[in-house]
């Protein structure tokens, strides 16, 4: 029997078919792959790659989040979120990495787990503003000198 490469025979692949819809909740442990349509609730500890024709509406709770499909929910991943040319995605991201292909597509709310802008902020030497009042001196004192 051929097997794909990367693939052994303890992953738990989940497929929902181009062509099927499903209303529902989908819980699984490993990896699902979506292309067809989902209008639900999808969670797994493991991959969800979500393909060309693929579309969920919903949330999505996954380690790992792969789409070049359609978006449309909450989506929360332990790991990353990764959107590949062809993805759109609408909605809210929770993770702690999120990354955009060229051509992929976000609207939404993004939170990658910042609480606070730290204690850093008061160091910092000033704001814009403060920096744009220092301008026409540095000008001036800059003619001055030629």
């Amino acid at each position: 029997m051929m097997k794909k490469p990367g693939f052994v025979e303890s992953d738990n692949i989940t497929l929902l078919a181009k062509g099927v819809l499903l209303r529902g909740e989908i819980h699984v442990e490993g990896t699902v792959r979506i292309d067809g349509r989902l209008e639900g609730d999808l969670k797994t500890s493991g991959t969800v790659v979500i393909g060309e024709d693929g579309v969920v509406q919903g949330t999505i709770t996954a380690g790992t989040i792969i789409s070049s499909g359609k978006i449309k929910a909450t989506v929360r991943a332990t790991e990353r979120i990764q959107l590949l040319k062809t993805g759109l995605l609408v909605g809210e991201v929770h993770a702690p990495a999120f990354s955009m292909e060229d051509g992929a597509k976000f609207q939404g709310l993004s939170d990658m787990g910042v609480t606070s802008w730290g204690d850093d902020a008061q160091k910092l030497p000033g704001n814009v503003r403060d920096i744009a009042s220092q301008r026409p001196k540095a000008v001036a004192m800059a003619g001055e000198n030629a």
